[in-house]
């Protein structure tokens, strides 16, 4: 009896991480987006990044679009810095958005003025 309660504690403590991580449930992988915009800030950091730009609509009025990526290490691997992205450059974003509309995305790619491509989860070659 006390090695199966303890089996099932050490299976429940394990499964903890997972169901604490939250999924990507809440953008739409059926639609992209794609927003040119001046970059704000790039927050490379830890559990996922986040890659803010600025960009002004048909009425004019500036919305910040916030687009998610993987972390540094993630990113790294992909060949992506934060000395890529320089606050005040243009950059060009397409990503899955939000379901419920607000300015943000899962990054699919990133192109800068230069053209030059960063995509952050690169399809695996056959």
């Amino acid at each position: 009896m006390n090695k199966v309660l303890i089996l099932t504690c050490a299976c429940l403590l394990l499964c903890v991480p997972v169901l604490a991580h939250h999924s990507a449930t809440m953008f739409d992988d059926a639609k992209e987006v794609t927003v040119t915009g001046t970059i704000k800030e790039f927050q490379y950091t830890n559990p996922h990044s986040w890659l803010l730009i600025d960009v002004k609509g048909e009425d004019g009025k500036m919305t910040t679009w916030g687009f998610e990526a993987e972390g540094p290490s993630t990113l790294t691997r992909s060949g992506i810095h934060p000395s890529d992205f320089k606050v005040g450059a243009q950059i060009t974003m397409t990503g899955h958005p939000m379901k419920d509309g607000r300015p943000a995305a899962i990054w699919i790619k990133a192109v800068r003025a230069d053209g030059k491509e960063f995509v952050p989860r690169p399809k695996p070659t056959p």
